[in-house]
């Protein structure tokens, strides 16, 4: 017993230095933050803050051999970030609401738990919170590795002048919540269609007699579901706590490898991180060989896409524009030689970003 109460005492002493650095950190920030003022610059530095997190993860590996989970100290110094943040700026962020959503929970884990959070319905919404300057930034969904691209997002950039900085990936657990306490109570199952699709095998194992209901989102379906007896819904286990509901089932997603990717859009350009992505568009005239050639400006400087996805132009019948994302910054020379060819062989060449990579995607 004298050894436990030592060990605790060491604790104690170790805890009450983490609070008197961190305290000292607040105060530093509150510095920063009236210098960067007086200079006439950007409060919020992403590329800083992923200059921060990249740093402790690599000592955390190095220098002590991540005896404390590497997953952990990301998740720790987004909130000492988010919180010293605070001291010098109310950040304000819009998402596709409601709250408990898988974009609200893509929004924490970028921002932190003290940004300023402004749900909104639709994801225009997003991008018109953001343009008109209510807010700082937006959070949108944008493609899910089972469903596909988000579509209504692609097409917002055909009119928006927004530009990507930055992105997040998170796993989508999916889980089955209710008033009841069992599954056997269940009769009716409600969530958003995504995530009814991506459970489609398990409801059909485990709940075959069940109507399924689509809801416009995981909350709302939880919203409906409170009011129940023998409904279920599909959701997060955040929205479980948010909405008091009970998890009867849990990870009821088909496919274990399921990750949403959402993308942060805001009215400036990121600077280099080393670890960045850029997306754009173009489009290409009517003519033989005219996609071969465009294409083939990311071959000769040896540019890596990792997609490439068609839509519409709504500007005339079978216009098509497409949707580019690639490894590098803009600023890269390999990359700016490229986009440069691009120009060139293009009717048209957007840039909507280039932006650090999303954390989980960095390796």
């Amino acid at each position: 017993m004298e050894e436990l109460k030592n060990l605790r005492r060491e604790i104690d002493s170790i805890d009450e230095e983490v609070l008197r650095l961190l305290n000292e950190r607040a105060k530093l920030a509150k510095k920063v933050g009236e210098v960067k003022k007086k200079l006439g610059l950007e409060v919020h530095a992403p590329e800083r803050e992923r200059e921060i997190i990249n740093r402790m993860i690599r000592l955390n590996r190095e220098t002590y051999g991540e005896e404390f989970p590497t997953e952990a100290i990301v998740h720790i110094y987004r909130e000492i970030i988010s919180a010293c943040l605070s001291l010098e700026k109310e950040l304000r962020v819009a998402y596709l609401g409601p709250k408990a959503t898988f974009t609200h929970q893509a929004a924490l884990e970028y921002f932190g738990f003290s940004a300023h959070y402004v749900p909104v319905s639709t994801i225009g919404d997003v991008f018109r919170e953001v343009e008109l300057g209510r807010v700082d930034y937006g959070v949108v969904p944008v493609e899910n590795t089972t469903e596909g691209v988000v579509n209504y997002t692609l097409d917002m950039f055909l009119e928006s002048e927004l530009r990507i900085v930055g992105e997040i990936v998170i796993p989508i657990r999916l889980n089955l919540l209710s008033t009841a306490g069992s599954l056997e109570s269940v009769r009716t199952v409600y969530s958003h269609r995504h995530a009814l699709a991506q459970c489609k095998e398990w409801l059909r194992k485990k709940l075959p007699g069940a109507n399924l209901v689509e809801t416009e989102s995981t909350a709302k379906a939880c919203e409906l579901v409170m009011e129940m007896e023998d409904g279920g819904a599909i959701a997060s286990e955040v929205a479980a706590y948010t909405y008091h509901l009970n998890i009867l089932a849990e990870n009821i997603q088909d496919n274990p490898n399921n990750y949403t990717r959402f993308i942060v859009v805001g009215k400036r350009s990121m600077k280099p991180t080393g670890k960045d992505k850029t997306s754009l568009i173009f489009a290409v005239k009517d003519e033989a060989g005219a996609l071969f050639r465009a294409l083939e400006s990311f071959y000769r400087y040896g540019v890596n896409l990792t997609k490439i996805v068609s839509r519409p132009s709504k500007k005339r019948l079978w216009d098509y524009v497409f949707f580019v994302d690639l490894e590098g910054h803009g600023e890269e020379e390999h990359v700016r030689k490229a986009l440069e060819l691009l120009q060139e062989r293009a009717q048209l060449v957007k840039v909507l970003g280039s932006y650090p990579k999303a954390l989980l995607q960095e390796g």
